[in-house]
């Protein structure tokens, strides 16, 4: 039984005392419970309205089939400055966006569609992000690069958990409280290529490189 279920339950069979009893020790001390507003109630957040992560293709949740991909940026000093991480679920590749310039949804969307440019279409099927601001700019990156953008729920880190995971190797490179700006795009790429040397016990020991390497041997 859902929880708004148990709780309208409360509030109808409350009768007398025990609805009073039910009132006071509710924090709001409402008697009636007032629904919270339904998801289509909500103002929209971006013009391009957000697929969510529940509508993502199974191969996408099970990652029984490559290409699919999360992302996220990693903050810097003041909020001013950042770095985008992408990593591909089945293989856990990271790819790094540089981002000088910027963490607009502008900056954010051409350091996207440069970065999925260079990979083979099988190898591109999706990403999913949160509903940062700085993603308001996917309906434009999809039309550029024919990938669907998912959306995930709010507050729910796990649904990105390996760009999580990512994210907290790569503040070994790039602490937080530091300007994120003055690594050049040859020190992200290093820095890439370093976390997908490394051999993961989830991919049999394999390091992500050799993982996608694999991939690639096969499709061709």
């Amino acid at each position: 039984m859902a929880h708004e279920t148990v709780y309208q339950a409360l509030y109808v069979q409350g009768r007398g005392e025990l609805r009073r009893e039910l009132a006071r020790a509710l924090r709001t001390g409402r008697v009636r419970r007032k629904p919270r507003r339904q998801a289509q109630q909500r103002t929209p957040r971006f013009a391009t309205p957000m697929v969510m992560i529940s509508e993502r293709p199974a191969e996408a949740e099970d990652r029984a089939v490559p290409g699919h991909w999360e992302g996220d940026l990693i903050i810097g000093k003041d909020g001013s400055s950042a770095i985008g991480t992408l990593v591909e679920r089945a293989t856990r590749y990271v790819m790094l966006l540089h981002l000088p310039d910027g963490r607009t949804a502008e900056h954010v969307r051409d350091a996207l569609v440069a970065t999925v440019q260079t990979l083979p279409s099988h190898l591109a099927r999706s990403l999913t992000w949160d509903q940062g601001s700085e993603m308001a700019a996917h309906g434009s990156f999809t039309l550029a690069t024919s990938i669907p953008v998912y959306f995930c729920d709010p507050a729910s880190p796990w649904q990105r958990g390996s760009n999580e995971n990512t994210n907290g190797l790569l503040r070994q490179y790039f602490p937080k409280a530091t300007d994120l700006s003055v690594h050049t795009r040859d020190h992200l790429a290093a820095v890439a290529a370093e976390l997908n040397g490394r051999p993961r016990k989830t991919l049999g020991w394999e390091t992500p490189a050799e993982r996608l390497a694999k991939l690639l041997a096969t499709a061709s």
